[in-house]
């Protein structure tokens, strides 16, 4: 009983979050309540993230979180954050990248699942291999240089 407390409290406080992001918060601001939220309750869950957090995330697992798409019986399309299967190579959890690396690494929030694609873009690269992302963002650099030696290359 005290789990399901605690886990529809966790539910709940998440979509809290969710509106005051939506009406109030900056990055930042959003950013340091779900860092305590995560502190004091414990785990970050993949699919307990509001959507627009969910790409480049990392669950208390150590496995990635990335975000689906998919139909709706309208002809809509709706997102839902995932946890996929993919671990992180290097020792992270409980992570939520910040925008300024998202920015310095020419990524997007809205990315949908998991893809070595941009790694075929020139423009991609450079801002990869920029200071300041391959030495302010290692979750980032970690996803796509495993998703290089994956292709059988790599990014250096």
């Amino acid at each position: 009983m005290e789990l399901l407390v605690i886990k529809s409290f966790y539910s709940s406080l998440c979509v809290c979050v969710w509106i005051y992001s939506i009406l109030y918060a900056s990055s930042a601001e959003l950013f340091l309540l779900l860092f305590d939220m995560v502190y004091y309750l414990g785990e970050l869950v993949c699919e307990q993230l509001p959507v627009d957090l969910c790409s480049y995330s990392i669950a208390t697992s150590g496995k990635r979180c990335l975000l689906e798409n998919y139909a709706t019986k309208d002809g809509g399309v709706k997102y839902q954050c995932k946890t996929s299967e993919v671990v992180v190579g290097i020792v992270l959890s409980e992570w939520i990248e910040i925008d300024e690396c998202i920015t310095a690494c020419g990524l997007s929030r809205n990315t949908v699942g998991i893809s070595s694609d941009s790694l075929l873009q020139p423009q991609f690269l450079t801002k990869l291999c920029s200071k300041s992302c391959s030495q302010a963002c290692p979750n980032i650099v970690d996803l796509y240089s495993n998703l290089a030696l994956a292709e059988g290359t790599s990014i250096y």
